[in-house]
């Protein structure tokens, strides 16, 4: 997949580090617009549609939580945060806002990089129907909600598949612990955090070559879970999806 077509609006008031990801950007062959604050930022994003949002939440008009939330409020567009808050709850927060995931700063130029391509990723796959996810050496049909390793048939209950569905709409993505109740077990359950570590323990245990050690369903330290895909995987056992057509 090219990357040339690619735009990327870039919301960063600190003219430094605006330039220092203009030109990582660049470099891998996207285009870029930039705005310094959040007025203006709205503003770009109305204007040119583009495929990629990387926000700062410290901006000199508003917070960059606002931003998602208004962008978030008309369009799907995946968006990253790029920021020095560190804080949990501050990750937590933005998450919740709508941001499909978080860096924070200082960052290097190969982890931003792979959250981008993350991110276009999920945005290409969520407007396919998915017909196979492939984890490892396990191959599950989400829309048939069939399961099969290397030695025969997997069996996977409802609520492991719903889980799966919502990771896998978010592929390489953070999916909150809140977002994976909330549609999984329903809006009144978004506290049973321990009904949740026991789902996803179970699918590592059918899934996963080594549950003990997972790979491909990785946990979030306080925020949730991702659906690791092949970066980073061997080449023999890697995660991916598969769409129709």
């Amino acid at each position: 997949m090219t990357t040339a077509m690619h735009q990327v609006l870039l919301v960063e008031d600190e003219p430094g580090i605006r330039g220092v990801v203009r030109l990582m950007l660049q470099s891998a062959n996207y285009r870029v617009v930039e705005a310094d604050t959040a007025a203006r930022a709205e503003i770009e994003a109305r204007t040119h549609r583009p495929d990629l949002l990387i926000v700062d939440l410290g901006l000199p008009d508003g917070d960059g939580l606002d931003v998602i939330r208004r962008v978030r409020a008309w369009s799907p567009v995946p968006i990253i945060v790029l920021s020095a808050r560190t804080m949990e709850e501050q990750k937590v927060a933005a998450l919740d806002a709508g941001a499909d995931d978080y860096v924070a700063k200082p960052f290097g130029s190969p982890e931003l990089l792979a959250r981008v391509r993350a991110g276009l990723r999920r945005s290409v796959r969520s407007d396919a129907a998915m017909a196979q996810l492939c984890i490892g050496r396990a191959e599950v049909d989400l829309t048939r909600r069939a399961a099969r390793s290397a030695v025969g048939e997997l069996h996977l209950t409802p609520l492991e598949y719903r889980v799966l569905e919502c990771l896998a709409r978010n592929p390489g993505m953070i999916v909150t612990q809140r977002q994976l109740l909330r549609e999984a077990w329903g809006p009144d359950r978004v506290g049973d955090t321990r009904s949740l570590r026991v789902c996803v323990r179970n699918l590592r245990a059918k899934l996963e070559p080594d549950p003990s050690r997972p790979r491909y369903i990785v946990t979030e330290a306080g925020l949730g879970y991702r659906l690791r895909l092949d970066e980073g995987a061997d080449h023999d056992e890697q995660a991916s999806i598969t769409t129709g057509g």
